[in-house]
């Protein structure tokens, strides 16, 4: 039975090579040898005149380099530079995602060369650019604002702390919904598992503050968060306090209400408020109080039967309460390490 050559390896084929011409020169006919071999018979009269021509070397594997490729070197460096930090619509893209076909797209309008989809898939491998989820950020973050912040103003607002041995609290609001999405679940292939839960939706908000040496206060409410009800959880929360607090919170309108600002007038030796810049949530630690919560609340242990939500997050907040080592870990993320420095 006849044998493609081309199945070989370059090694398997350089070791036929040598042999088959090796035997021809002892004598053996080259019909005979190639038979053995299994090969096509005329194959080796190419080698022979290789050989004769060249020698032994000229019957060694060589290295193929393989087609040139579309890009070269400088060209791929170029994509990683349009692509990484960039976002599509800055190239006059409708969309704000990078594809395959954007990047096709964009190689041909800007390089003037056409080139697959699957080979821009391994270029993309080989400059270490993968497909991932995206953070969504707002167009009206002040970038310069944000870096403002982290070098200068906390810095600022930390010594201001330590002369007067003030308490800095991070404050934020969140609110948590019954039908939050389920994790995932273990079930056979091509069965939807279903997981049987209340079809009453429920609603409550919460309200937490917390501290990188591990303090941590809480309140939950299912009314609208309205400047009363804030100077209400300002009460509660100081009742607490014996020393000074500096309270950092977003530009939520209702932190900035004229009748919480007269709240605050009149107990400037107890408390002072701080505003994060715009735009900015990663900035809060407290904001990993809320992704904890809903990692281990409803969406991973879903509501029982006739349970309730406010009942629920009260418990989720108590515990959180109780684990100091869990309120310090919120403050060693990496967008929020700037409190540590």
């Amino acid at each position: 039975m006849k044998m493609d050559g081309r199945s070989l390896s370059h090694e398997s084929s350089e070791t036929i090579r040598l042999m088959a011409v090796r035997r021809v020169k002892e004598g053996v006919r080259p019909s005979s040898v190639m038979e053995s071999f299994g090969l096509c018979r005329t194959t080796i009269y190419r080698w022979l005149r290789a050989e004769k021509k060249g020698g032994e070397p000229a019957l060694r594997a060589r290295h193929h380099l393989g087609p040139t490729p579309i890009l070269n070197s400088k060209e791929q460096r170029q994509i990683q530079k349009w692509m990484c930090g960039k976002d599509p619509r800055y190239y006059s893209f409708e969309t704000g995602l990078w594809t395959r076909k954007i990047v096709v797209d964009l190689i041909r309008k800007k390089l003037r060369k056409k080139i697959s989809i699957s080979s821009v898939g391994r270029v993309l491998a080989r400059l270490g650019i993968t497909p991932q989820k995206p953070l969504r950020r707002a167009y009206e973050r002040d970038p310069h604002a944000i870096e403002k912040w982290k070098s200068q103003d906390y810095p600022k607002i930390k010594a201001r702390a330590r002369r007067y041995s003030a308490n800095i609290f991070f404050l934020d609001e969140a609110g948590i919904k019954s039908d939050a999405p389920l994790q995932r679940t273990w079930s056979q292939k091509g069965k939807t598992p279903i997981v049987a839960t209340s079809g009453k939706r429920q609603a409550v908000s919460a309200i937490s503050a917390i501290n990188p040496l591990g303090a941590f206060w809480y309140d939950s409410y299912t009314e609208r968060l309205k400047a009363v009800t804030f100077i209400e959880f300002l009460k509660a929360f100081l009742r607490t306090r014996r020393k000074l607090v500096f309270l950092i919170v977003d530009g939520h309108p209702v932190h900035k209400a004229g009748l919480v600002k007269n709240f605050l007038e009149a107990r400037k030796k107890k408390i002072e408020m701080y505003f994060l810049p715009g735009y900015a949530p990663e900035l809060n630690p407290d904001e990993f109080v809320w992704n904890h919560v809903r990692q281990i609340g409803v969406s991973k242990n879903p509501l029982k039967r006739n349970e309730s939500l406010q009942k629920r997050i009260t418990q989720d907040l108590s515990r959180i309460q109780s684990n100091k080592s869990l309120v310090r870990s919120f403050f060693y993320a990496k967008s929020v390490a700037y409190t540590m420095n």
